[in-house]
């Protein structure tokens, strides 16, 4: 959790106009595994085309396979001085404190071969690849559409909408980098029907990882988040994750009052339990188990899962979504904080969905001033992270 935020006055702040012009939908419904795959090599390839010999080598890296991904921290040694990854000895020695020198143990991230993501500013934890704000146009829009070809229409506008948060954000003259200029690109791998590669695309807040391995694909783990949740683009007011929210507690009210007693957890769950750099851990089960819902309750916990697995391109969604469904009665709710919320506004309260092929937490941050303008979130498949069900020895 970042430890430094700027508090936010306001409850809805102004976006940069360029934001007010959002890219158009997802480009291509493609109905079948194979041409999906085939339209995602066609856009990476046409992205990397947009790059000579000589600057190709800043977007494009190997892609590692790995079973797991693990924790790296980044810490300073004097406040305003660049962050370095810390390993070994160096983690476990005494750190200087200061403003800006961030959390005792430092700042983390999860790394996967050259690929990184946190929940921390890009200026904490660094990312590789380039950021958008040092592309051309040209590349900026190929980037763009290999994202469009990647994700659903629904979790391509929560990107858009989670990048348009983090823009108003930056014009509080934050004292870290934020804004969707420093939302950073990278492929890990070549762009391929056959072989498996990796697009990794993020920032404060948002941390894609979409491994396509020939004709599967999947986008675990991903972290999505917002701050503030409320700003405006143009006439409009964005909520961001208000699905999230809104969802949860519908379900939640859907629960009887013997039901709400299994599923509130007796406890304060104050951040994430495993969010970056907790890759293939697991904790006991708590709360409600699904195989004690309704018909109409399962339903509406489906609604909520799909904020997240819904987020990338539908046809590889689908054989998750699948196996979700048919492990619901093996899936648990947990609950912390309060049951209620503001109409029209995020709520303030903790909840994790835990199955055999999902773990998803929603976790609202103290840090800020209101919880309910700030919230990180994780997504992973404890059975395939990173993809690597397809193409890791088991």
């Amino acid at each position: 959790m970042h430890k430094s935020f700027l508090l936010i006055g306001s409850l809805i702040l102004a976006a940069s106009p360029a934001l007010a012009e959002k890219p158009s939908s997802a480009l291509s419904s493609a109905s079948t595994p194979e041409s999906t795959t085939a339209a995602a090599v066609t856009a990476g390839r046409a992205f990397l085309a947009t790059f000579d010999a000589a600057s190709r080598p800043k977007v494009q890296f190997a892609f590692v396979e790995k079973k797991f991904g693990t924790l790296i921290r980044f810490r300073r040694t004097a406040p305003d001085q660049p962050v370095a990854p810390v390993t070994g000895e160096q983690a476990k020695a005494p750190v200087r404190r200061g403003p800006g020198m961030g959390p005792p143990e430092g700042f983390i991230g999860e790394q996967y071969g050259v690929g990184i993501w946190s929940n921390y500013p890009v200026s904490d934890v660094l990312r590789p690849g380039l950021q958008m704000g040092q592309l051309t146009p040209d590349q900026k829009a190929a980037a763009f559409h290999l994202l469009q070809t990647l994700l659903s229409a629904k979790g391509y506008q929560k990107v858009q909408d989670i990048m348009g948060a983090d823009q108003a954000l930056s014009e509080t003259e934050t004292h870290f980098a934020s804004g969707q200029a420093v939302y950073t690109i990278a492929i890990l791998g070549e762009p391929s029907e056959t072989t498996p590669w990796m697009v990794q695309f993020g920032g404060h807040h948002l941390g894609l990882n979409i491994v396509i391995d020939g004709p599967h694909g999947t986008m675990t783990p991903t972290l999505t988040g917002a701050q503030p949740a409320l700003f405006k683009r143009g006439n409009e007011t964005v909520r961001v994750l208000s699905g999230e929210n809104d969802k949860a507690f519908a379900f939640l009210n859907s629960l009887s009052a013997t039901q709400r007693a299994q599923a509130i957890l007796p406890y304060q769950v104050a951040d994430l339990v495993q969010g970056p750099g907790h890759d293939g851990e697991s904790i006991i089960p708590e709360g409600i188990k699904g195989s004690t819902l309704t018909t109409q309750q399962k339903a509406l916990l489906m609604e909520v899962i799909t904020e997240w697995a819904g987020i990338i391109n539908t046809t590889y969604a689908a054989p998750h979504m699948q196996e979700i469904r048919d492990t619901l009665n093996e899936t648990w709710f947990a609950w912390s904080g309060p049951t209620t919320h503001e109409p029209n506004r995020n709520g303030s309260s903790y909840y994790r969905i835990q199955g055999p092929h999902l773990w998803i937490e929603f976790s609202p941050q103290g840090v800020g001033g209101d919880p309910t303008l700030h919230v990180h979130t994780v997504y992973r498949d404890p059975s395939n992270s990173y993809g690597s069900r397809w193409f890791t020895a088991q």
